[in-house]
């Protein structure tokens, strides 16, 4: 991952949540949900395994901007989180929203699994920071992990 490309992408590019959401070229991640409301799907650049980010549908940029789209959502975390302590190792989850006006704009949670036997120095934000390095995971594994989120879920896409 060139976190300089990524960077002028998120900034100037299209949003890469509505590309998901359209169907566009090169723009679909793994699914994992997805309902009228929102969609659930793995990080195309996961610093853990299992990192999944969750986003409303409608491209809104104000995560408290709508109290019935935040705690639709926010049911959908709730569900991926529990999901992803069945199916994988975790010592904990992560749930935070990010993103800027400036880029990234699309509200959405990132659900991060923490496996255990993490050091210290190295949870929390440091874990979810791809200038540390994100995995490289196989295409067919990450398709794999994403059905087996969606069966602890018990939804199909």
């Amino acid at each position: 991952m060139n976190l300089a490309e990524y960077a002028e992408r998120a900034r100037g590019g299209e949003c890469f949540i509505c590309a998901h959401i359209t169907g566009a070229a090169g723009a679909r991640h793994h699914p994992i949900h997805q309902n009228d409301t929102c969609v659930a799907f793995l990080d195309r650049y996961p610093t853990l395994r299992g990192y999944t980010l969750v986003a409303p549908r409608e491209h809104v940029v104000d995560v408290t901007g709508d109290r019935e789209l935040f705690r639709q959502v926010t049911d959908v975390v709730y569900d991926v989180a529990e999901a992803l302590k069945r199916v994988l190792p975790v010592e904990r989850v992560d749930v935070m929203s990010l993103g800027s006006h400036q880029g990234n704009a699309h509200v959405h949670w990132h659900v991060a699994p923490l496996p255990p036997g993490v050091p210290y120095r190295e949870q929390q934000f440091h874990a979810l920071m791809a200038e540390h390095g994100v995995l490289d995971i196989p295409d067919a594994e990450q398709r794999k992990l994403a059905a087996m989120i969606r069966a602890a879920l018990g939804r199909r896409i």
